[in-house]
């Protein structure tokens, strides 16, 4: 049975938005006072929060599609519809969540952190809100917009000052278990640790927090064994403690051939970009197990060579406690002067996000078609607009071409090559397709005829008296001509008679 997950996919679907009421004031006496139509609700947003009391990604990995509310629609009398409710979903602290692509988004390293990751759709305006002097009373209101739908990635990385590193059964669990109230389970077989333990460690003054990542073994970095899986939580921690089994019955096993394998995984897992290299970190050696007289024979052996490569030897075991009180508190020295060094740097500057001009709201790309050139418009304000808009009512799509006149679309167009007739799409994929025809509030340089033409105005069908008349005298003269032919090819034809 699965335990501990710390790497998922959630498919979520945030709340659509609510569309607006087409309403109009009736009352006595009053049959027609105005429009009062109210607003759609907004859709819920679907919200990571980072929580200390949650330790696993279990939950989501049994139950990954997640859903928020839907907003209400708009009702008559200026009644707005209720908002859909927002989805909160915790998290553990030190998730970093990513797109379907694998790209970072944030990262979740502060108990309390909020990030919105599936906005909810906005609601639909109802006709009250659209109308204006110009537009007393609008037949028309606006749909409400889907809500973000989509994949995100979560992957959990431990966040632990300390982390205890090694071969299977090296003593790993146990060590954290004798300095810690953790209680990891522990076994005499190879992996028995299947997910990361925490433990909170007290040495004098300085409380700091261990974490024992499993075992690791040869070609770790490359996906062998659990090493992979699990070195990523190695990448937050401050300080390294080598745990060397001295006490191995492996053949061609001992702590210096067990440091170099770990030493050369743990320099081939690349770590992300603004962190510090594994290797380069404070790094200690724990020789373990050695209440046993042959480990502790072989531990004296080789603590000289391991010293004279710059590390800090302690000789432990887990079993007798021995050693732990003089290791615990040389990582309460690291961690408090890590803890220091942060506290002085200064904070990074905050990025501030301006939104950007109303010219750059939207682009124009030229595709090639079939049938000739496809002028795609793309923005966040266009593809929003149409998805608001009531296609099957005239007076939402007149609007819509309103909006999109007024934010330069029509311009853009022109300016990209399209004449009247032209294929326009609104969004990416298959989009919303027109039919493009300049409006007549366009102005007079969008217009491609000859000069002192106008083809906007040759769109009347509609003929004038005199061309009526014109046009009756010439079925008039067009029958008496036929009906003379046909005289004169009947006296022929009897004429033809009267000779035989």
């Amino acid at each position: 049975m699965v335990t501990f997950v710390d790497r998922v996919t959630l498919h979520l679907r945030a709340g659509k938005g609510g569309n607006g009421c087409v309403s109009v004031k009736r009352e006595k006496f009053k049959p027609l006072a105005g429009p009062d139509g109210g607003n759609g609700g907004n859709g819920g947003d679907i919200v990571l929060v980072a929580d200390p009391q949650v330790t696993t990604l279990l939950s989501y990995h049994h139950s990954p599609h997640r859903t928020a509310g839907n907003g209400g629609f708009g009702m008559g009398d200026h009644r707005s519809g209720a908002n859909g409710e927002s989805l909160e979903l915790t998290v553990p602290v030190g998730t970093v969540v990513k797109d379907a692509e694998g790209h970072t988004l944030v990262d979740m390293v502060e108990p309390g952190a909020r990030v919105v990751v599936a906005p909810g759709g906005q609601g639909g305006l109802g006709n009250a809100s659209l109308a204006n002097p110009k537009r007393k009373a609008p037949g028309f209101a606006l749909l409400g917009t889907p809500g973000w739908e989509g994949d995100i990635q979560l992957e959990l990385k431990t966040v632990a000052d300390v982390a205890l590193v090694g071969f299977p059964s090296a003593g790993k669990s146990s060590l954290i278990a004798a300095v810690s109230a953790a209680r990891p389970k522990i076994a005499d077989y190879p992996f028995t640790t299947l997910h990361p333990n925490l433990g909170v460690v007290q040495a004098g003054e300085v409380r700091f927090t261990v974490a024992d990542v499993p075992g690791l073994v040869e070609g770790a970095s490359e996906g062998k064994g659990l090493g992979l899986e699990f070195l990523r939580h190695v990448e937050r921690c401050t300080a390294l403690v080598h745990v060397l089994d001295c006490a191995t019955l492996d053949p061609g096993r001992d702590p210096l051939s067990d440091l170099d394998v770990i030493l050369a995984e743990l320099g081939a897992y690349p770590v992300p970009e603004g962190q510090t290299p594994l290797l380069e970190r404070p790094q200690l050696i724990a020789l373990n197990k050695v209440d046993v007289p042959e480990a502790k024979d072989l531990a004296d052996l080789v603590r000289p060579e391991l010293e004279a490569r710059g590390y800090r030897v302690f000789e432990i075991s887990a079993v007798s406690h021995e050693g732990l009180r003089q290791l615990t508190f040389a990582l309460a020295d690291i961690v408090a002067q890590h803890r220091a060094t942060l506290a002085a740097t200064p904070a990074p500057e905050r990025v501030v996000i301006r939104p950007k001009g109303s010219e750059k709201e939207f682009e124009i790309r030229v595709e090639g078609g079939t049938y000739g050139n496809i002028y795609r418009v793309l923005g966040a304000k266009p593809v929003r607009w149409v998805q608001q808009t009531d296609f099957q009512n005239e007076e939402a799509v007149g609007f819509l071409a309103d909006r999109l006149e007024k934010l330069g679309v029509e311009n853009g167009l022109y300016k990209a090559g399209a004449q009247a007739g032209s294929t326009v799409v609104i969004g990416e994929g298959d989009g919303i397709v027109f039919d493009w025809h300049p409006t007549m509030s366009s102005a007079a340089e969008l217009m491609t005829a000859p000069r002192g033409t106008d083809p906007r105005l040759d769109l009347n069908p509609r003929r004038t008296t005199s061309q009526r008349r014109e046009r009756y005298h010439e079925r008039m003269d067009a029958k008496a001509e036929a009906r003379a032919d046909l005289e004169a090819e009947r006296i022929a034809h009897r004429n033809e008679e009267s000779a035989r």
